[in-house]
């Protein structure tokens, strides 16, 4: 399923491929709306922190995944190039899968062309409810991450289809986010790299990092932030994993550290821990 030469005419109609940085936008990394595990996860999930509240409903094969994200970042990165280029950028974006797959550092087999489509499927099937503007809109109604999802293919004399191009069509929350609040920051190449739970630790560090200054948050506060869950089982897993990532600082320009402080009972019992996660640049 390798793409085929493209016939010149089909060249102008390609957004790829994309020649600058790879770029997330901080409200989509703000918040956890994606599934961190591949695993089909079919249960809704829900956010609340401050005024702020996310709805999510899985598609008949789940909730779209962190690796699914890696669609929208390219896709937001070739927007943002277009834009940095003084271009018109339309919702409807065109790009060659094996341009993704360089991206995104996938080898071009046909096994990662059927993870694209489930990925493609997932991101077009999300269901999503949020009070969270962007552009200054909001909306009550519930969006999906694309509103198309196209994989165009040419047949060959043999009967064989081989992908030609991928074209999708953004939703205008996300359209929105890009253009009109431009809040986008290069990410580390290596970020293709990390598991699902440092891909999230470093997307609040890479937006909450600023000037150098490095910043501090409570860790339940951040297992929620992060998408992981915050039940005493759930917050011991995570502290696990965060302790792994301290001693290895195993994310890409950004270091953390744990500290631990005990506050008095209210009753005058044992002292609580609180575990305080600190990031710096």
């Amino acid at each position: 399923m390798d793409d085929i030469l493209l016939k010149q005419g089909d060249l102008f109609q390609l957004a790829s491929p994309l020649y600058g940085d790879v770029q997330g936008e901080r409200t989509v990394a703000e918040f956890p709306f994606f599934a961190l595990s591949k695993k089909a996860h079919m249960t809704p999930m829900v956010f609340e922190n401050g005024d702020a509240r996310i709805e999510i409903n899985p598609s008949k094969t789940g909730v779209a995944t962190i690796y699914d994200k890696e669609i929208l970042l390219y896709i937001a990165s070739l927007m943002a190039e277009r834009m940095e280029r003084g271009e018109q950028v339309d919702r409807v974006m065109s790009f060659t899968a094996n341009d993704l797959f360089r991206v995104t550092s996938t080898n071009a087999s046909a096994r990662s062309y059927t993870s694209l489509k489930a990925s493609l499927n997932r991101l077009q099937g999300t269901q999503i409810i949020t009070n969270i503007e962007t552009g200054g809109e909001g909306s009550d109604s519930a969006f999906s991450w694309l509103l198309k999802a196209d994989i165009k293919y040419a047949k060959l004399p043999t009967g064989e289809r081989r992908v030609k191009r991928i074209e999708v069509m953004v939703c205008d929350w996300l359209y929105r986010a890009i253009l009109a609040d431009r809040r986008i920051a290069a990410y580390h190449l290596d970020f293709f790299k990390l598991g699902p739970i440092e891909r999230r630790l470093y997307e609040l560090a890479k937006f909450n990092c600023a000037d150098g200054e490095g910043f501090e948050v409570d860790m339940e506060a951040l297992a929620a932030r992060v998408g992981c869950a915050t039940d005493k089982r759930g917050l011991e897993y995570f502290k696990k994993h965060l302790r792994e990532v301290a001693e290895q600082q195993s994310l890409p320009e950004y270091g953390l550290s744990l500290v631990e402080e005990k506050q008095p009972s209210p009753r005058g019992g044992r002292p609580r821990i609180r575990t305080l996660v600190r990031f710096f640049a």
